[in-house]
């Protein structure tokens, strides 16, 4: 007769199934949150909100919250607004590194990008405030963002790979395709850069009293990054095309599909807001597709190998 099992006997928790449910909420809130800090950050400057809290890391000397009667008016609101969603960014990112390794502990691929996360937001919460005591340099501006898009990326990264399994994974599509992909993202790279210096020779640089800060001729530089576009909407296009006609799944053409999809519509938002002498609420949208265009960029070079649940 089979002995009973000792009931004192320790057994393992369930830790499987609540990763299976917590893990991608939590990879997707930590994405959400930094998308969104992006649009309310675009939002501080095309409303000149910039120095609506003066100092920092306090809003105004002897207090970290606005005052009233503050010089700056209803500014201080939207940047103290910005400042205050730091927090839940530093909360979402600290709760993806748990998660990471509560659930996923042996998936270097998943942990370093959770880390890059968390550190870098600890390094956007030191250069805004050397943006801000630096009268918002139009230089520290600009990598203000281009490290926010740095965040985006590593955090949209998180959410598409860990849908997949551990372990290298084999290309679906030719090896010169996944080259030409990044070149795609270097070109993408370039455009985001460029974009950063037309915002800040244009009008809607972050201070209300100073809009024009790098100097450049607005019309110049706004053409500049218009060609640049044109390389990059060229390589989409044919990295989209090479990915159906070499892939051996469907997923990498639809992914490349959606690139394209999200880089006519900034296109689109591009040329009406140029035209239409740059209202902040085009502008607005322009860096909120900006930012979908990354999510979509790295979903499309995940997808460009093996291993996903997205055939």
């Amino acid at each position: 007769m089979t002995a009973a099992p000792d009931s004192t006997t320790p057994t393992a928790a369930p830790v499987a199934p609540a990763g299976r449910v917590w893990l991608p909420r939590i990879l997707l809130a930590n994405l959400v949150v930094e998308v969104l800090i992006v649009v309310t950050g675009g939002l501080v400057r095309l409303t000149g909100s910039g120095l609506g809290c003066p100092t920092w890391p306090q809003c105004v000397p002897g207090s970290y919250t606005p005052v009233p009667h503050q010089a700056e008016g209803w500014h201080r609101y939207i940047e103290f607004g910005n400042r205050t969603l730091t927090s839940v960014v530093s909360i979402a990112a600290i709760a993806t590194v748990y998660a990471v390794w509560r659930w996923a502990a042996r998936r270097r691929d998943l942990l370093v990008p959770a880390l890059v996360v968390l550190g870098g937001v600890a390094v956007q919460a030191v250069l805004g405030g050397i943006t801000v005591r630096t009268g918002l340099n139009p230089y520290t501006v600009s990598a203000h963002f281009l490290v926010s898009m740095c965040l985006v990326t590593a955090a949209a990264y998180l959410v598409f790979r860990a849908q997949e399994g551990e372990g290298a994974r084999d290309l679906t599509v030719h090896p010169l395709v996944e080259r030409l992909g990044w070149v795609t993202c270097a070109a993408a790279a370039v455009v985001l850069a460029l974009g950063t210096v037309v915002t800040g020779s244009g009008p809607h640089s972050g201070d209300a009293d100073e809009p024009a800060r790098f100097g450049f001729d607005p019309r110049t530089i706004s053409w500049l990054h218009a060609d640049a576009v044109m390389l990059f909407v060229g390589l989409v296009v044919a990295v989209w095309i090479a990915s159906r006609l070499t892939g051996s799944s469907p997923a990498a053409g639809r992914a490349w599909a959606a690139v394209f999809a999200v880089t006519i519509a900034q296109g689109l938002v591009g040329y009406t807001q140029y035209f239409t002498g740059l209202p902040w609420a085009v502008v607005l949208v322009h860096m909120f597709l900006a930012t979908l265009l990354v999510v979509a960029l790295t979903r499309a070079m995940v997808r460009l190998r093996a291993g996903t649940d997205d055939h």
